[in-house]
């Protein structure tokens, strides 16, 4: 039996077309079709697993705040948190 030959991934610019479920059908495992060393160096998980968390960088505290601070960092939207923590870290730098 004669296998169909699939459409080429990407046009003739270069650029990637849209998968459809015939594309996707017709890949192969990576063991397949990469070489062994390169096969070796992919982590070993099952699908939908998921890899190794970074260490979180920062420690999380309770903080009291005034009011009128908290009303500041938060007038500017998504992000207060992160705000808050430059501040601080730029006056721990400067007087280090």
């Amino acid at each position: 039996m004669k296998k169909k030959k699939l459409k080429p991934l990407t046009n003739k610019a270069g650029e990637i077309r849209e998968l459809t479920r015939k594309d996707i059908r017709g890949f192969k495992p990576a063991a397949e079709v990469l070489p062994p060393r390169l096969v070796a160096m992919l982590p070993k998980r099952r699908p939908g697993q998921r890899g190794p968390q970074r260490t979180p960088t920062k420690e999380q505290v309770t903080l009291r705040l005034d009011a009128d601070v908290l009303s500041f960092f938060k007038s500017f939207g998504q992000g207060w948190q992160t705000r808050i923590n430059d501040a601080l870290k730029n006056i721990a730098d400067r007087n280090g």
